[in-house]
């Protein structure tokens, strides 16, 4: 039985607290998760999330995983496609979105002004029929 997130009814969100580094991500790279159930063990459940770049931040290799991920730019710049040292890619602001199925290569990303992501990761077998 799939894991569900919690019931939130409009929760104040204290945007100066409750930032963390994801495992594998440069210090620059801070995330806020606002309701998860997300397993990846037992490969169900789902997160809805903040993702913020500090101004300069990069990573150096492609992101993969084993589930759909969305993505929607919420404020800043936002560069796909760096290389290793941080240089190149494609340019973004404004109002963007991404929908990754699972086992999609994308990145690296760099932000030279910073950025605010919001996120939905989830695992959903009905997605991929």
């Amino acid at each position: 039985m799939p894991l569900k997130k919690p019931h939130l009814e409009f929760e104040r969100l204290d945007m100066t607290k409750g930032w963390a580094t994801p495992d594998g991500y440069p210090d620059g790279i801070k995330q806020k998760i606002l309701a998860s159930s997300l397993d990846e063990k037992s490969k169900s459940g789902c997160r809805t999330r903040l993702l913020r770049f500090d101004p300069g931040t990069y990573t150096t290799a492609p992101f993969v995983h084993d589930h759909w991920e969305e993505v929607y730019l919420v404020s800043g710049d936002l560069i796909v496609g760096n290389d290793k040292n941080g240089n190149g890619g494609e340019a973004f602001d404004g109002a963007v979105y991404a929908c990754r199925p699972p086992g999609v290569l994308h990145g690296p990303f760099k932000s030279e002004r910073g950025c605010l992501l919001f996120e939905i990761h989830y695992y959903d077998t009905a997605a991929v029929r």
